[in-house]
Formats: C-alpha cells, structure tokens, sequence
C-alpha cells in the first residue's frame, strides 16, 4: 500500500505558528500584560442635608460648667469624585443649637452660700463649611459603607446669651462693677458698664467667632440617600477675654444627617 502524505493548508499553519507564539509569550518573563482600564471621568454629586446637632463647650476652670448644646442643622454639599473609591467634598450648612450653663461665684453673704450663681441659656448661630475625604466600599448593589476624615471650619453669626440672676444684691453689685455680663447680651459682641467708681466703661467680646475642628465618621449610603454620623473635636480656645492665663473653651460636637443627592 502506498502512504499517503497531507500537507497542511496555510490556515493551519497559521494557527500553528500563533499558538506556539502564544505559549512561548506567556512563559516569557519580559512580557507586558496589557490591561484594560476604564479612564477616569470628573464628576461631581449635590446633596441637601439636614440633620440633629449636639455641641459641648468644654472649659479648663471650675466656675464654668460644660453644657450640652442640642439643636439642628439645614445645608448642602458637593462632592468631588475621585479615582480608587475617593472622594473630597466641602459645603455650607446653617446651624442652631441651645443649651443651658449655670455660672458659680463666691457669695458675698453667709446667707447666700452656694446659691450664688448666673444661669445662661445660650442660643447659638453659626455657618460651618466642611473640608472632607471619603472613602467608599461597595457593599451590595447600591449599598454602600463610607468613612471620612478631615477639618471643619465654624463661623460664629450670633451666640446670644440670656441671663437669669441668682444671686445677692452685693455680689450682682460686685460682678457689675468688674464688667462681668449680667445682663442679655451678644457673646460675640462687647457692651457697657459702670465701674465702682460710676465710670462708664467698654467690655470686649467674650468669645471669637472662628472655630477650627477636626473630624471623623462615616456611614450607609442606598442610592441617592445617605446617613451620615461625625464626630468634631474643637482645636483653638474661643475665649477672646481670659479671666486667668489657664483660662480654655474649646467647642467639641457630634452629628448625625439625613443627606439626599439631587
């Protein structure tokens, strides 16, 4: 019998060649993976906010308690979106808080001991404007987990403190003469009084209107709709006038909002 002998056609000596070149390339330490990326588009997302405020002033010295000051808070934000699950975002945001500090003194009388004190309902205005990075982990579908770090910035608008007296006619005497506060007035503004010489004289402001705070928090996010939680810790002293050289009041605060992106 004579054998027969096929020749393979140029197709499958094509396909030949690419598979061995495909092996040789494969095991080929100099190689380079071409990998498919998709490119970064800029965007950014709006939000409304609004959510429950709680604020401490917290103070170094023993006559000045630390009160809780609970309101509310009505902004909105932007977020810049960013490579790897980033993000950075600023705003501005309107908040109100109230809160009540009851403020001893040394009485005057044996009488009046340990009664002597001024009670402050404080109504606190200001703006805030964050500076803030977020990172991003998909949890499920349109779930997802993020956490935050960065500073705030709060402008003070008005803290208006009124003031009910609970003390003697010689130390109400004694703490007018020394231009202590007795009466309602702007902490961010001075005001008037009579020394113990019946000389009018000017009072500067109690507090500075510019707090810095520093923050961290996070939350879930479902589709356009956000929950967001923070906490602040307040940097600089606000106290413009410092009765003693250790005289410190800072304003630390937590959060939580409801946040939609429009």
């Amino acid at each position: 019998m004579g054998q027969r002998t096929i020749q393979p056609t140029e197709q499958a000596k094509t396909a030949g060649e690419g598979e061995i070149n495909r092996q040789q390339e494969f095991f080929d330490p100099t190689r380079k993976v071409e990998r498919t990326e998709s490119a970064y588009q800029f965007s950014y997302d709006l939000r409304l906010e609004v959510g429950y405020v709680q604020n401490q002033q917290r103070s170094a010295t023993n006559s000045w308690s630390n009160p809780f000051l609970h309101g509310a808070k009505l902004g909105a934000t932007i977020d810049f979106n960013l490579p790897y699950s980033l993000s950075l975002q600023t705003g501005l945001a309107f908040c109100g808080t109230y809160g009540i500090i009851d403020q001893h003194w040394r009485s005057m009388s044996a009488e009046t001991v340990q009664t002597e004190y001024i009670r402050h309902g404080i109504n606190q205005y200001y703006l805030e404007v964050p500076v803030r990075a977020f990172y991003t982990l998909q949890l499920w579908r349109e779930l997802n987990l993020f956490f935050y770090g960065g500073p705030k910035m709060q402008i003070g608008l008005a803290e208006i403190d009124f003031e009910t007296l609970h003390l003697s006619d010689n130390a109400l005497e004694w703490l007018s003469e020394r231009g202590v506060a007795v009466t309602t007035h702007d902490r961010y503004s001075g005001f008037s009084y009579a020394d113990e010489n019946g000389v009018e004289k000017w009072q500067d402001r109690e507090l500075r209107r510019f707090n810095i705070q520093l923050g961290v928090g996070g939350g879930l996010e479902w589709a356009q709709y956000r929950l967001i939680a923070g906490y602040d810790f307040g940097l600089n002293n606000l106290l413009y006038q410092m009765p003693t050289s250790n005289s410190r009041l800072w304003q630390w605060g937590w959060y939580v909002s409801f946040c939609y992106k429009l």
